[in-house]
């Protein structure tokens, strides 16, 4: 019944296209936002800028991530492609070789300062947000494990799971699900190393914002218990995890029924519920009067059969 008309398909020579059609829309966002000026404010690792400079180096590799690159070696395909270039407004980009270069400058003070400006870019964008936006600031922590098959990778270590690779801390506004930082660890580090100065950062970034209300949240890795007084003086609200020590156990026991309640999970409510599926299997058995019975063959295994009365 569908039989289509012969369908030709005719390309110019000088007609351009690339998978990656959203760079323009986020390059254009970018301009918005001033993030090339907040960049370039926030480090300065380039004594000359010919022609590139800071903003330059780090929107080209973000960039070749978002068109699909997975490493910096793949910013050759990007440099070549003349539709990429025409979609970035660029004449020439950073070759690999320039990229490693410029990524080899940078210290640990050098990526903090870099996550900051792009969060003073994060606190323009909420600004457009309702002022109910503001009441609350959910601060999360997590470690995540990165495994990687390299030799070669400096700061490398073998994780609790045997693998090799990285454990970075990363610190999200849960509201929005924006990573505030993220800080690279060796894969045998802790997941609470240093999540108390970042927790502090994010505070004081969401505060400056004009967030009401600071919550901090981690499982029991998290429970940093030499911070607790200092954020309840600063009125940091906080939910941690925390493992079940002998002490706690005693304290929690020994409270009155008033005290707690049970912790109930939040489920979406429908109008109408979904109907149990039959068991097939079990009417097939009553309807047949099948008997189930065991019987022990020459092997270790013993085998399972059904049979009638």
């Amino acid at each position: 019944m569908i039989v289509p008309e012969k369908i030709v398909y005719e390309l110019a020579d000088r007609q351009q296209a690339i998978a990656a059609g959203g760079l323009g829309a986020l390059v254009q966002t970018a301009r918005r936002l001033g993030l090339r000026q907040a960049i370039n404010n926030s480090i300065t690792l380039l004594k000359l800028h010919r022609p590139y400079d800071e903003a330059d180096h780090v929107l080209n590799i973000a960039l070749n991530l978002l068109a699909g690159g997975g490493c910096l070696e793949h910013l050759e395909d990007r440099r070549c492609d003349e539709a990429y270039l025409n979609a970035l407004g660029a004449e020439r980009i950073p070759d690999p070789t320039t990229a490693g270069d410029f990524c080899r400058r940078f210290q640990e003070i050098d990526i903090l300062r870099l996550m900051n400006g792009f969060n003073q870019v994060r606190e323009r964008v909420w600004k457009e947000q309702p002022d109910a936006f503001f009441d609350c600031a959910i601060i999360e922590a997590d470690g995540t494990q990165v495994q990687t098959s390299a030799e070669k990778k400096q700061g490398i270590g073998i994780n609790y799971k045997g693998k090799w690779g990285y454990h970075p801390l990363v610190v999200t506004l849960a509201n929005t699900r924006e990573p505030l930082f993220i800080v690279n660890r060796s894969g045998n580090r802790p997941s609470h190393e240093n999540a108390a100065f970042f927790f502090d950062l994010a505070v004081e970034r969401c505060r400056k914002a004009g967030f009401r209300k600071v919550v901090l949240r981690g499982d029991t890795d998290f429970a940093l218990t030499e911070n607790f007084d200092r954020w309840s003086e600063q009125n940091v609200e906080f939910v941690f995890g925390i493992d079940a020590m002998p002490r706690l156990v005693g304290i929690a026991e020994n409270l009155q029924e008033t005290a707690w309640k049970t912790l109930r999970r939040r489920r979406t409510t429908t109008s109408q519920k979904r109907a149990k599926r039959p068991r097939y299997k079990e009417r097939i058995v009553e309807q047949n009067g099948y008997l189930y019975k065991k019987r022990n063959s020459s092997s270790v295994r013993c085998r399972r059969r059904w049979t009638t009365c």
